[in-house]
């Protein structure tokens, strides 16, 4: 899958003026990449229109205008764009009451290391962590926010379009299994599909 490219970034001007209809097809795309997993988790798949959404938001919050600010944001983002035969996630953990939130967190710590796809009955690929996730264990409590990637074998990728695939958080303290949809699975095929 392509990756952002400073070329691809509008300028703080030019955005405002297409923004409207951005936020709007984001909404809808992130709704059709959406899978809840139990009552606390939620993973939105990543492709080239989140990150470039994700990457133009940054630049217009933080109404950035120099190159070299916007190149960070960009390199930053692009390693949430899955590569060949690769899926790409953000997991959130959402746990809206800030007392529960504090008290629940520590218990999650190492959450990124039990996820698992499974395609079928014939494979399971784990997902592997970017390094911010190991920042667990120091912390003494789980991020809230991760970032997830899987990586697949050609006969894998084509199994998956043709198998049930679930998703499962096997943690100690967070056990949880979800199908993925059939209006998800689509998206994710074209993004295994992608060159």
């Amino acid at each position: 899958m392509r990756k952002v490219t400073m070329d691809d970034i509008l300028n703080l001007y030019e955005y405002e003026k297409v923004r409207p209809e951005k936020v709007k097809y984001i909404t809808q795309l992130k709704k059709r990449r959406r899978v809840h997993v139990g009552d606390m988790v939620t993973f939105v798949f990543e492709n080239y229109d989140t990150v470039w959404f994700q990457i133009q938001e940054m630049v217009r919050a933080e109404r950035m205008v120099k190159e070299e600010d916007i190149q960070f944001e960009i390199d930053t983002y692009n390693d949430l764009i899955p590569e060949k035969n690769q899926l790409s996630a953000t997991m959130f953990i959402e746990i809206p009451d800030a007392e529960e939130r504090r008290k629940t967190l520590p218990k999650l710590v190492g959450i990124h290391e039990c996820v698992y796809m499974h395609i079928g009955n014939k494979h399971t690929v784990k997902a592997e962590a970017d390094e911010k996730s190991k920042m667990d264990y120091e912390e003494g409590k789980a991020s809230v926010v991760h970032f997830l990637k899987w990586t697949f074998t050609p006969e894998q990728v084509e199994d998956f379009k043709r198998e049930t695939v679930r998703i499962e958080i096997n943690h100690e303290n967070y056990k949880a299994m979800a199908e993925i949809p059939p209006e998800v699975k689509e998206e994710l095929i074209k993004d295994l599909e992608s060159e």
